[in-house]
């Protein structure tokens, strides 16, 4: 049965980390894999989160299965943190809940759902986007169109292009949106162009399907979800896939949501108990332990508080390393304008190099990056930014 099967090669980014890893240049710099690094280099514990396990360690008392859908807590705090407790798909009890393994499990499960209720839905998805995106939705069943999203040299969207594109997605389609800090350029929409876009929906009949995973590292928890909660006010559907690894550092728990908002109570039950359905046939029930930690989190004020502190000085950290960066790659006189990095926002942005010159990046000066020349703007620091920005004008 398997011997005829062949090597599969390894991960573009995650093929990064074992190289960097195995180099003994001890100014290497990681800039591949998409994970919040602090000062020092490492990817912490956020200081709630640590409390909160305490907290649960001592007070859990038993291992036993949780609700399909996830904790009620967990789904209450996730509802409210992506639309606001206030906002009318709440109060109207049109938007259900479920809790999912991780940003790349609610993907899949919220594609499966909508592959599952109707097969052959096409997905409009940005280009560039995620690499994990496109095997995920097509191996779903889902049909993928691309649309164009970024200018690779104005370092700018390409929204005319954009919109002239999705002028072909009606209803029944579905519309991939970066719900904030794109993956992987950095470029997000403005609020104009997410009125647009929900104008465009409105007229067409597509539905939106948000991905977000770094909201509240941007420019805010709430100013990172207004593209959404203005989708999820205007339309009667919205698709969200939410991740907790990056603002809550849960990257291993695997704890993320799938959220349907709907046009009734009843359509949005209906579809809550299909993705809890759906998930059913995928992995039964989902994990407990970083579901949990959130709900600790966000019940608690004291601990909401100073998760939210901690949040804030991370978005603060990243954005005063695009800032940095530019200011060291001016100093050193060099033609090329990066400023572009310093209007991004989250962890990435492109650089703008050629293959070849990332590779010489790699090869010669041990900086680790994305063959496109993605980097995680996280993993620059204070020890080796001028090491990089001398490293970035010798390939150029």
């Amino acid at each position: 049965m398997f011997q005829s099967i062949e090597r599969r090669p390894p991960d573009p980014i995650l093929g990064l980390s074992a190289a960097y890893k195995n180099d003994t240049n001890p100014k290497k710099v990681d800039l591949g894999v998409g994970v919040y690094k602090d000062e020092a280099g490492s990817c912490p514990v956020m200081r709630a989160v640590k409390t909160a396990e305490n907290t649960l360690w001592q007070t859990e008392d038993s291992k036993s299965y949780i609700a399909q859908a996830g904790p009620e807590l967990f789904l209450k705090y996730t509802g409210e943190l992506l639309l606001g407790a206030d906002h009318a798909a709440l109060k109207d009890k049109r938007a259900a809940v479920v809790l999912a393994p991780g940003g790349s499990g609610s993907l899949r499960v919220a594609a499966e759902f909508v592959a599952r209720g109707a097969p052959n839905t096409r997905i409009f998805v940005s280009d560039p986007t995620w690499n994990n995106h496109l095997p995920l939705m097509s191996s779903a069943g889902l049909k993928l169109e691309l649309y164009p999203y970024y200018d690779y040299a104005s370092h700018k969207l390409s929204f005319d292009k954009m919109m002239h594109k999705l002028q072909d997605a009606r209803q029944g389609d579905l519309v991939l949106l970066h719900g904030c800090c794109h993956n992987p350029c950095g470029a997000d929409l403005s609020r104009e162009q997410w009125q647009a876009v929900a104008e465009a929906a409105q007229r067409q009949g597509f539905t939106p399907f948000v991905d977000l995973a770094y909201q509240g590292l941007g420019d805010g928890l709430v100013e990172d979800v207004y593209g959404l909660r203005l989708l999820a006010s205007t339309l009667p559907e919205v698709v969200v896939a939410s991740s907790y690894s990056k603002n809550f550092g849960l990257y291993r728990e695997r704890t993320g949501a799938v959220m349907i908002v709907a046009g009734t109570a009843a359509a949005a039950e209906a579809a809550g108990t299909q993705v809890v359905g759906t998930a059913r046939e995928m992995y039964s029930v989902p994990p407990a332990h970083g579901a949990a930690l959130v709900a600790l989190v966000l019940d608690n004020p004291a601990l909401r508080q100073e998760w939210d502190d901690e949040l804030t000085e991370m978005r603060n950290r990243i954005n005063g390393l695009r800032a940095a960066l530019v200011a060291k790659l001016k100093s050193k006189g060099i033609a090329r304008d990066f400023s572009f990095i310093q209007h991004e926002k989250g962890m990435f942005s492109f650089l703008g190099l050629t293959p070849e010159q990332v590779k010489k990046l790699v090869n010669d000066y041990s900086i680790y990056l994305v063959g496109s020349s993605r980097i995680n703007v996280a993993g620059i620091n204070k020890s080796n930014i001028g090491y990089l920005a001398d490293s970035i004008v010798a390939v150029l």
